[in-house]
């Protein structure tokens, strides 16, 4: 049994590490949708897109990225002029981050880019296929996320 589990583990070590480079995803100074941003930036303003000012420690929790590389990002996201702190509810100690109308814009263009790029994917695969491929996607999050999954079970 040891040795099934070692072969599965490392097939999937291989197709995961296949489909990263495949898709794009290990290369940092631009998207998998070929979008010359870096792919930290491109999530961190679709999360400020999507929900709107958030804090640097709830970005950082959302991203999943330490104290440090957050405020370096943050810090980026300045300087382009897609990203500005600002306080809100009385305490000065708290600082939100929102997205600049060029951040939107960039966000907006971000998203077109993603949306035609994961529909081109969606098209290579065979329709049948697609519900298998999406719930083997959602077990491999949770499963990464340290969640127990229904197929662990089995």
């Amino acid at each position: 049994m040891l040795d099934n589990d070692l072969e599965q583990a490392l097939a999937l070590q291989g197709g995961i590490t296949a489909f990263v480079r495949a898709f794009g995803l290990h290369q940092p100074d631009h998207t998998p949708c070929g979008t010359p941003v870096p792919t930290s930036e491109a999530h961190a303003i679709g999360e400020l897109d999507r929900d709107g000012p958030l804090t640097q420690s709830v970005l950082g929790e959302r991203l999943r990225l330490e104290k440090s590389t957050v405020s370096r990002l943050v810090s980026q996201l300045t300087a382009r002029g897609w990203v500005q702190r600002v306080a809100r509810g009385g305490d000065a100690r708290l600082v939100w981050l929102e997205l600049t109308s060029d951040g939107r814009r960039a966000a907006g263009e971000l998203a077109v880019a993603r949306a035609a790029r994961f529909a081109d994917l969606l098209r290579s695969i065979p329709a049948a296929q697609r519900p298998a491929v999406i719930a083997a996607l959602t077990t491999l999050v949770e499963a990464a996320n340290g969640q127990p999954t229904a197929a662990a079970h089995r």
